[in-house]
């Protein structure tokens, strides 16, 4: 895989102060400082960048890993330069979705195969170099949601994932959400004798796929017949036992989170379409409007909303409709929003599925922490041997302090 790291540059201006009634008209532009494209027009043909996660070496910050799910290309880990250490493969059958990182594990959710995969960071961390990561996934793991392998091959599979410690207990949770579907699974992260990681249940809850709304009607999420609105971007709050997970086409879910599994769920946000009328066009395969907005939805999000990430108390969440992030407080109070932007030498960032937040300093380079997200545009578009336009995909590394503030 091609892999283009290019130079920093000086940051943008700030975000915007205070508590605003709705989403700004102009949000705050934020440059970035660092990224890297993966070209699906190279080899692995099939690489299409998703969503990132930041493992902060506990000695050495400067050497810390930034690590990013590939699909169908698998996974990659990065320097905080943005050079390649180390590209993985998936296992035959797999396409990697998300990953999270808790203690010296890197969490994979393998969409494919309807499985959890397990990597140990090496605790040199980039000075590792390709040998970075390594696959210690137990052999014998079960599918996260199907009954049966016949099952998984209608992949309704793993999808979104969100790992973390309690702080309570230890426990290592990983939080998945399920494809086409509105349900969500607890796990835990088991130690196996042979040195390989597997994972057992704790619980399951499923949202909403419909809605009562102030005018008495009943309202679902247009799609495709045989789909329900399903959850991708998710961020445990480990020090408050919370889960955020974000509904695509409904809003970002608050759960609380306890040894039996999920507490009562409480939508903190909607979006902007929550409650406005669609229906599914066999024709077209598309939503189209059926009626006037009734007026039911948010300010902020403009679907889907999607990833997820966690700082200081402050949520982020991608508003991925008009590739903009909003920032929340923990009880789901709107504080700011903005955009990333093209800088010298950068590109903008699109349409972004997923985001990872680190407040640590990780020496010269992001001195006051580190935000990273995909990137679900190149512009301007990479171009083939015959002039055709490429689909490329990336992620986008910013200086903490333009962000959080």
């Amino acid at each position: 895989m091609r892999i283009a790291a290019l130079l920093p540059l000086l940051l943008a201006a700030s975000l915007l102060t205070g508590v605003p009634a709705e989403a700004s008209q102009n949000p705050s532009p934020v440059a970035q400082t660092r990224a890297f494209v993966d070209d699906a027009g190279a080899d692995p043909a099939n690489a299409d960048a998703d969503d990132p996660a930041i493992w902060v070496h506990p000695e050495n910050p400067s050497a810390s890993v930034v690590l990013g799910t590939l699909k169908e290309g698998g996974l990659a880990a990065f320097d905080l330069k943005a050079r390649q250490l180390q590209h993985l493969a998936v296992p035959a059958g797999g396409r990697f979705n998300n990953v999270d990182v808790v203690g010296d594990l890197a969490v994979v959710s393998d969409r494919g195969r309807d499985r959890v995969r397990v990597y140990r960071i090496d605790p040199a961390g980039a000075a590792a170099g390709s040998r970075v990561l390594r696959d210690v996934t137990d052999p014998a793991a079960a599918p996260v949601f199907s009954a049966s392998e016949s099952e998984v091959d209608e992949q309704r599979t793993a999808y979104g994932l969100a790992a973390g410690r309690d702080p309570r207990t230890g426990t290592r949770w990983v939080a998945v959400t399920r494809r086409h579907e509105t349900r969500v699974a607890l796990l835990r992260l088991v130690d196996k004798p042979d040195g390989t990681v597997g994972t057992a249940p704790i619980g399951t809850i499923d949202l909403p796929a419909s809605f009562r709304l102030p005018n008495g009607r009943t309202w679902s999420p247009c799609g495709e017949p045989d789909e329900r609105p399903q959850l991708e971007g998710s961020v445990l709050d480990v020090g408050h036992r919370v889960l955020y997970t974000a509904q695509e086409d409904v809003g970002i879910w608050r759960i609380p989170l306890g040894e039996e599994g999920f507490g009562r769920p409480a939508l903190i946000d909607k979006v902007r379409s929550f409650g406005v009328p669609q229906r599914f066009d066999e024709a077209t395969e598309e939503c189209v409007a059926d009626g006037p907005d009734p007026g039911f939805g948010g300010k902020w999000l403009t679907a889907d909303a999607e990833g997820l990430t966690l700082a200081d108390g402050k949520l982020l969440a991608s508003s991925q409709g008009d590739s903009r992030f909003v920032v929340y407080d923990r009880a789901g109070t709107p504080r700011r929003d903005f955009r990333i932007v093209a800088g010298r030498g950068t590109d903008s960032v699109e349409h972004s599925d997923g985001a990872a937040i680190t407040t640590r300093s990780l020496g010269p380079l992001f001195p006051h922490g580190l935000l990273v997200v995909h990137d679900g545009e190149r512009r301007p578009a990479a171009t083939g041997p015959s002039g055709e336009e490429l689909a490329t995909t990336g992620f986008a590394f910013v200086r903490l302090e333009a962000v959080v503030r």
